[in-house]
């Protein structure tokens, strides 16, 4: 079984292809969403201990937890400490499933996979970009968002052009959205029968 480590920036369109990829019939896991599943059940109780007051009625209250991650030194890490490593678990018990099933590849679909060292725990990574300008507009068209959230945000993630650098393939999701699922679809056949050995030496 081969496992894709799909990424990119906020913004840049990770969902859209994320979601071709499951129409077509290939497991994605979606670590964002695995997040807020822990917001509401089995990290509550280590965040509320490490950041009291941010959970309300058993489930993380994010803007509390946004302003204690603010008001506390290394309160990032000390977030990341508790979070990663029960989405790691969530990961494998997916790609264990997976490959229980007989799938030929399975999808990570995580933001931070460079930064997180996940590149070394999958086969093959996807970037999705866009230009500077599109990201931007997508963002700040999210309700809620703000260009001082936005900076933040940006400033927890490596470069777009770095993560490009660094990538197997990427997708440019700058253009029409036939254009972005055409790539996504030239990606897929390229990988179809290639065979990678990440399940075995991470995740068996």
């Amino acid at each position: 079984m081969l496992v894709i480590g799909l990424t990119g920036s906020a913004g840049m369109g990770k969902s859209t292809v994320a979601a071709h990829m499951r129409a077509r019939g290939i497991p994605v896991f979606d670590a964002d969403a695995e997040v807020h599943r822990l917001y509401e059940g089995s990290a509550v109780p280590e965040i509320e201990k490490a950041f009291p007051g941010t959970t309300v009625e058993g489930r993380v209250d994010r803007q509390q937890l946004s302003a204690a991650l603010l008001r506390t030194p290394q309160g990032l890490k000390l977030l990341e400490a508790i979070v990663h490593p029960l989405v790691e678990a969530a990961e494998r018990d997916f790609l264990r499933q997976c490959f229980a099933q007989g799938a030929a590849m399975a999808v990570l679909e995580v933001p931070l996979l460079f930064e997180t060292g996940g590149d070394a725990r999958v086969d093959v990574t996807i970037v999705v970009s866009a230009p500077a300008a599109a990201q931007r507009e997508r963002m700040l068209a999210r309700p809620g968002m703000t260009v001082e959230k936005l900076e933040v945000l940006l400033s927890r993630q490596l470069p777009d052009a770095e993560k490009r650098a660094r990538a197997d393939f990427v997708i440019d999701t700058g253009g029409t959205i036939s254009e972005t699922l055409a790539q996504t679809d030239r990606i897929i056949e390229m990988l179809e029968h290639r065979q990678g050995s990440a399940f075995a030496r991470c995740w068996a």
